[in-house]
């Protein structure tokens, strides 16, 4: 998968945004990835996931930011990861 890749919060975020359309069935990904991580929140737009000493973000559209995170290509990495659990 292809991802845009945006740093937020002053630098200690980045996001990575898929350039394909995607839909994400956020009570699935939350069933999914409580085997991997604690959520924190999902209502339906977004989930808040603890996952590698940082909080990740995903969002219906397939959007995941990740907090704290500074490496783009580690970004490219984790997001894949996730999305190909939940897709």
């Amino acid at each position: 998968m292809r991802f845009s890749v945006t740093r937020l919060c002053g630098g200690k975020a980045l996001m990575a945004a898929s350039r394909e359309p995607t839909e994400i069935d956020m009570d699935k990904a939350a069933d999914v990835l409580s085997e991997i991580g604690t959520v924190r929140s999902n209502d339906g737009m977004m989930l808040v996931l603890s996952w590698k000493d940082m909080e990740v973000t995903i969002y219906q559209q397939g959007k995941v930011m990740f907090h704290p995170l500074d490496d783009r290509n580690t970004a490219i990495t984790y997001a894949n990861e996730i999305l190909s659990l939940i897709m």
